[in-house]
């Protein structure tokens, strides 16, 4: 008798495709558990560290702002009290020394001028004929001083002529002294003539114009609607910088110390300039000391007044037998964050943000030199997000 037994379910050819497919599925699950658990890469923005090159190693000592001075500008007056009859200048229009800006009311002294000439021209004509009367007195003269000398003249005759000669010879010194005052009378006359032309003093550009023609214009004020000035002038070649310096820190200037510039109206411009004079006293008001600097170069786009920020620097000479390179880096000044009371900057490494301390030695427009923390050519964070930490991952964003 034979025991018929059912077929086996649960043989390794059946359950062999099941497992191939649990194992698959949880492979997939650990996968998609391990995605969503892992941190999310942060966009950031980067920017490279620049290297700092120099002959020494260049630090800044002193940070001041200050402003752009002229030191020959003049606001152009007249000699005299006048009405304006011409204005020949407008504002931003060069001049010349010695051009001629504008031009007085000069009625009364033309006037005056030719009456002044009119006198020493009648001075000059009774001068010459006093000349002639004296030249005839000489000769009668001389006529009784021979007839005197043979006996033949009385001696009131001789006297006569003597007297007459003597009196000419004073009229003819009364009248040159004359012809002298109608000559001083005729260069005073003309001297205000020359006033009532207004000249410029040296060259320049005209920066304003005070005056219009029909105002009266004075050498000083005297209330009312008199203007005390035709117009201003500045030399652009005389362009410096003046700075006031909190007198505790006076002792990291020095005349001829290098200088690096920055125009409030050009940020990313830096301007060479060296430390022109220290003026020799103090302002007891304010505990400042002024400080002249000048530019090495002018340029069109430095203005009078324009407000200046300056970086003080310190040039470390190198040994001779091994020349130098500076070590310090640039990096834009948003890449350097403070955390726990410390300067730090993010560099970017293998994909992840490895947190620096860094030493920045100055900040000046929108870039600070690091001197220690980071290399030339590294890539840093700019404007890191505060979520950020050491080795989180980060993705860089396309420029």
């Amino acid at each position: 008798m034979r025991i018929e037994r059912p077929a086996n379910s649960n043989s390794p050819s059946r359950l062999l495709p099941w497992a191939v497919i649990g194992i698959v599925v949880l492979v997939a699950v650990v996968l998609l558990a391990w995605r969503f658990a892992r941190p999310q890469a942060i966009a950031v923005r980067t920017a490279v560290a620049r290297a700092v090159t120099s002959g020494g190693a260049d630090r800044t000592v002193l940070n001041a702002s200050g402003y752009v001075v002229a030191r020959r500008e003049a606001t152009v007056s007249s000699k005299i009290m006048g009405k304006v009859t011409e204005i020949l200048v407008e504002e931003g229009v060069k001049v010349t020394d010695g051009q001629v800006l504008a031009r007085l009311d000069a009625t009364n002294a033309e006037a005056s001028l030719r009456l002044a000439q009119a006198q020493a021209k009648a001075a000059e004509s009774a001068m010459q004929e006093t000349r002639v009367r004296l030249k005839e007195a000489e000769q009668e003269l001389q006529r009784q001083t021979a007839l005197r000398a043979s006996n033949v003249t009385a001696p009131a005759d001789f006297d006569h002529a003597e007297a007459a000669a003597l009196a000419f010879h004073a009229r003819v010194a009364q009248q040159q002294a004359d012809f002298a005052v109608a000559e001083r009378n005729i260069a005073v006359f003309q001297q205000q003539l020359d006033d009532a032309v207004i000249r410029a003093p040296f060259a320049g550009i005209v920066t304003s114009k005070n005056a219009q023609p029909g105002e009266m214009i004075s050498p000083m004020s005297s209330g009312g609607f008199t203007r005390t000035g035709i117009c201003t002038i500045v030399d652009m070649d005389s362009l410096e910088i003046e700075i006031d310096v909190n007198e505790s820190y006076i002792n990291r200037v020095a005349p001829g110390q290098p200088i690096e510039a920055t125009l409030d109206a050009y940020p990313e411009w830096k301007i060479p300039c060296k430390v022109i004079a220290i003026i020799p006293t103090a302002d007891r008001q304010k505990s400042t000391v002024r400080v002249r600097v000048g530019f090495d170069r002018l340029d069109p786009r430095i203005l009078p007044q324009m407000a200046v920020k300056v970086a003080f620097r310190e040039a470390i000479t190198a040994p001779a037998a091994s020349p130098a390179v500076s070590r310090s880096v640039v990096v834009p000044k948003a890449a350097v964050v403070s955390r726990e009371g410390r300067d730090v900057v993010f560099v970017v490494q293998n994909g992840r943000a490895e947190r620096r301390a860094v030493t920045v030695a100055s900040a000046l427009g929108g870039d600070s030199t690091l001197s220690a923390g980071v290399a030339a050519g590294e890539r840093v964070v700019v404007e890191a997000p505060p979520e950020i930490a050491d080795g989180t991952p980060v993705e860089e964003k396309k420029p």
